[in-house]
């Protein structure tokens, strides 16, 4: 038998925060996206973008994927998709970032390989409300 070393316990992550940026990024809801989200059928998909709220609230833009990732396409440019139960969820809240501190959740829409032209109804109407907030400003 050979002297092995000890495996010492996995170190934990620790989140770097940069000074300056804010301890906890706020997440506004659209109230037509809100909802959206309320008239989901599934408690325990609710319960998932609620958490993967919260991770936006905590990490703010340094959400990595796959909470998070581009939406895809002309249409979507400039928008973001959460990915609730990394990326296993059926939905996807669409959102953009607002300003220094502000992420506007726009709309909520099933997932592109779910359902296609619902995906691609979210984002129309994302975009559109994004407009409507821009012109308010």
């Amino acid at each position: 038998m050979t002297k092995g070393r000890k495996k010492s316990p996995p170190k934990r992550a620790r989140k770097i925060v940069a000074r300056g940026t804010p301890a906890r990024w706020e997440v506004a809801w659209h109230p037509k996206a809100l909802d959206e989200k309320n008239a989901i059928e599934d408690a325990a998909e609710r319960v998932a973008i609620a958490h993967v709220i919260e991770k936006l609230e905590v990490d703010g833009p340094a959400l990595q994927s796959p909470h998070q990732s581009g939406v895809m396409g002309e249409e979507g440019s400039g928008l973001r998709e959460l990915r609730p139960r990394r990326g296993r969820s059926r939905w996807r809240p669409l959102y953009r970032r607002a300003d220094e501190t502000l992420f506007a959740i726009l709309a909520i829409g099933p997932e592109a390989e779910i359902d296609k032209a619902g995906y691609a109804k979210a984002v129309r109407l994302a975009k559109q409300r994004l407009k409507r907030l821009e012109k308010t400003r």
